[in-house]
């Protein structure tokens, strides 16, 4: 039996899963490291962590599963997204990766929309320009430091220095390339118009490849390092939200991707290259060969939970917590949760909006904010659906809900009944590691294509529908959950600007 390696680089840890051909995990390890906030907004990391990281979780996991590393066929990629790499002519590292969280480059954002036009570069792109994307990191390094840009040759994205230690090669997929603010996400290829524009030289990129694509093999001294066999394949892979929706097999049309973890995902995937005209939504190639996704992102989604735990009710378990909410009326009876608890990105991408709970009165007691921080985390994610809906992708069959939300029944119902679609669980739970093992099992040939691999590997395990009263409710308090951003957005910038 061959055996399939999906390698996860993450920004706390690198995660490597064992999965045998039939799709069953094998066995799991991982390996933890920090991130550096030298200043202010700023989030750097040394590639060296990951790379120490990968070879020990990936000797962990064959020492775990006992498995003989000629019996691994396959090796898939993915990670944290958008972070810069630099290296220079030998391929050394040049500096600390610039991470997706760092926000110091809001300077560099304006001046790309300056020169390209807010217009075309989504467009182009799919995109505005955010200051976690990678351009305008490049555009912060050219500027602050020259001597070190003068001396780049080499512009990689995090889990794709990985790939160059495992294989030599200077190689990225489709879909983590789309979030670097430099693709042609039509064209499935670099934008030379925005190179151009910005002035990054087409030769420091590395060569594009589909998700289960072979980009190389492992190499003797990788080979040393990790104890796998040289000449093992290498697939390009994916960002972590793609290869995350691959693991949960959200793959084609009309199958969404919602991920309930301290923040929250809306992935939709699409047959061709949708956008937002605003650029609200994110807009990338899909790990998949020849599909496209759009994505919302909300910044705390069960972290509004955790939060609201923590802060008043500390000691108390989450099923404790809830159980009460569950005997509250729908709509907590006119109280409101705004869940904007660290800025938002969908679809307000505003770093001073605030939370709220908006119509307090005597009558509520403490089950009644309780289900109101659900409800209000419910009512941010149907934001994304919308905005996914007016884009022309009007068929939403069916939610696929992962993350630690997902294990709340009550929340299931609630957000089954906000966005009035069926929601299911499905049996995968290792999320993009797994989801990038699948794609390096179709690039070896083990599936002929990511969806009979999906099919015949993830199965639905519960299924939650919405009721028809439930969903009237609900589309009434969503109305004016609506209109609380604008009414409070002026106070909110108030209070954050003291």
């Amino acid at each position: 039996m061959s055996y399939f390696l999906g390698i996860d680089t993450s920004t706390t840890a690198t995660k490597a899963l064992l999965m045998r051909a039939s799709g069953a995990v094998v066995a799991v390890a991982s390996s933890e490291y920090p991130y550096e906030t030298p200043r202010p907004l700023w989030s750097e990391q040394h590639p060296n962590l990951w790379w120490g990281a990968t070879v020990a979780s990936i000797r962990q996991v064959l020492a775990d599963s006992g498995v003989d590393p000629a019996r691994v066929a396959g090796v898939g990629l993915t990670g944290q997204m958008h972070g810069l790499v630099l290296l220079d002519e030998a391929g050394q590292v040049l500096r600390p990766a610039i991470l997706w969280n760092d926000q110091r480059t809001g300077a560099q954002c304006d001046e790309i929309r300056r020169r390209l036009g807010k217009a075309r570069l989504i467009r182009l792109t799919g995109n505005d320009a955010l200051t976690g994307f990678t351009a305008p990191k490049i555009l912060w390094v050219q500027e602050h430091e020259p001597d070190l840009f003068a001396r780049a040759r080499h512009i990689l994205l995090p889990k794709d220095y990985v790939r160059y230690k495992l294989t030599g090669d200077f190689a990225t997929d489709r879909a983590d390339a789309a979030g670097a603010l430099l693709f042609d996400i039509e064209a499935r290829d670099w934008s030379t118009e925005v190179l151009d524009a910005l002035e990054i030289p087409a030769a420091w990129l590395p060569r594009t490849h589909e998700g289960p694509e072979v980009t190389g093999q492992i190499s003797t001294d990788a080979a040393l390092a990790t104890g796998l066999r040289a000449g093992t394949p290498v697939v390009g892979g994916g960002g972590d939200q793609a290869a995350a929706a691959v693991g949960v097999g959200a793959v084609a049309p009309g199958i969404i991707a919602l991920t309930l973890g301290t923040s929250g995902v809306v992935f939709a995937s699409t047959d061709r290259p949708l956008v937002e005209p605003e650029g609200r939504l994110h807009a990338f190639c899909h790990a998949v060969p020849g599909r496209w996704h759009l994505m919302g992102v909300m910044l705390s989604a069960a972290g509004s939970l955790r939060w609201y735990r923590d802060t008043l009710a500390p000691g108390v378990g989450f099923d404790a917590l809830l159980a009460p909410a569950a005997e509250t009326p729908t709509g907590s009876e006119g109280l409101l949760f705004l869940p904007y608890l660290t800025g938002e990105r969908t679809p307000h991408p505003d770093p001073l909006a605030r939370g709220a709970f908006v119509g307090l009165t005597v009558r509520h007691t403490q089950p009644h904010l309780t289900r109101a921080v659900l409800e209000g985390v419910a009512f941010g994610l149907r934001d994304s659906f919308e905005l996914i809906k007016s884009t022309g992708q009007t068929e939403i069959r069916q939610v696929r809900a992962s993350g630690g939300g997902a294990k709340s029944p009550l929340w299931l119902s609630i957000l089954a009944n906000v966005f009035d679609v069926e929601l299911v669980t499905v049996n995968t739970a290792e999320g993009a590691a797994y989801g990038a093992a699948l794609l390096a099992a179709v690039g070896a040939g083990a599936w002929p294509d990511v969806d009979t691999a999906c099919q015949q590997s993830i199965h639905v395990t519960g299924v939650t529908t919405p009721r028809p009263d439930e969903v009237g409710r609900y589309d009434r308090t969503y109305a004016i959950y609506r209109d609380l951003y604008p009414a409070l957005r002026a106070l909110s910038h108030r209070l954050g600007e003291t």
